[in-house]
């Protein structure tokens, strides 16, 4: 079953564009609780989709826990859903000093940025992500409030019990969904504990789509998904400077998924397009790169100058 993971999106400024799926995850937080209650969950959320609609992204789906965060969101290039990330990072501090009085909390957090490249890529990481709930004791997906997990395969209350949040006022979108922005166009809605519905904000579409319509290959897929091994492809690697040995086994590795063959045989139209993803998603350098891709420091500076 294969997958098309470039979509035509509607995006929040009204615009049609392109779009591909990105990984996104607020990590480096084993010394921090940025979400100390309910409260600070229901905040972080609402932060989460506050921003997607600043900085023009789509959220697929997300999970909030103690101490960190993942989301998947549709956005055109990689540096639309890093300044996603970094801007959730920049206004969910400010909201945690404002309640709290400590500045900083998040200085030590890295926002890290995967472009989803591959379909079995794609379905672990939507599966991976409603996962983390158990990071919070969760017994349930279902019952866990902080994840959009409930927003799938027709999961949606009563719409009559649910009120739009374009609908609020000026005072109760700062109160309640806590941003000054004119929030009159989106289509969330708030159930009656004032929380955000994810079925009103999610992308419904795109996830059930990855998992061919069919709920239970989407269940079997967040039982079976190895936690191990996306922990480690998604929040250690990034984060993590590798020998050249590891470097060029790894770039190896996606170069055979993208284009059936080790680096080495590359040609430059290929490499091209294989630096700047590379580069965006591993802990590296120019050097190490133009070692590794077997080319000069000057066409790895004027590659990722282009995007």
């Amino acid at each position: 079953m294969g997958l098309i993971r470039p979509v035509s999106r509607r995006l929040p400024d009204g615009t049609f564009r392109e779009v591909l799926p990105f990984h996104v995850s607020f990590e480096g937080l084993e010394k921090a609780i940025i979400c100390r209650d309910e409260g600070d969950c229901d905040t972080l959320v609402k932060c989460i989709f506050v921003c997607s609609k600043r900085k023009n992204v789509i959220v697929i789906i997300y999970a909030v826990v103690s101490n960190h965060a993942h989301v998947a969101v549709l956005a055109g290039k990689f540096t639309e859903a890093k300044a996603f990330g970094e801007e959730v990072k920049r206004t969910y501090s400010q909201l945690f000093r404002k309640k709290y009085g400590e500045s900083k909390i998040l200085r030590g957090t890295d926002v890290n940025v995967q472009s989803i490249d591959t379909d079995w890529y794609l379905r672990n990481v939507l599966a991976y992500i409603p996962r983390n709930a158990y990071d919070n004791g969760a017994e349930s997906l279902l019952d866990y409030k902080w994840s959009g997990f409930r927003a799938f395969f027709r999961r949606i209350p009563d719409n009559s019990r649910l009120r739009p949040v374009s609908k609020l006022t000026h005072r109760e979108w700062r109160e309640i969904m806590h941003t000054g922005d004119d929030l009159s166009d989106v289509p969330w809605k708030l159930n009656s504990d004032d929380e955000l519905e994810p079925g009103s904000a999610c992308d419904n579409d795109y996830l059930e789509k990855a998992f061919g319509n069919d709920e239970t290959f989407f269940y079997r897929c967040i039982g079976s998904v190895n936690v191990s091994e996306m922990t480690q492809k998604l929040v250690v690697s990034p984060r993590k400077m590798k020998t050249d040995e590891e470097f060029y086994k790894e770039i190896d590795d996606v170069s055979i998924r993208w284009f059936m063959t080790g680096v080495a045989n590359l040609p430059m139209s290929k490499k091209a397009r294989l630096i700047p993803y590379v580069y965006h998603t591993m802990k590296t350098t120019v050097p190490q790169m133009a070692r590794g891709f077997g080319v000069s420091r000057e066409d790895i500076r004027r590659l990722l100058c282009k995007v």
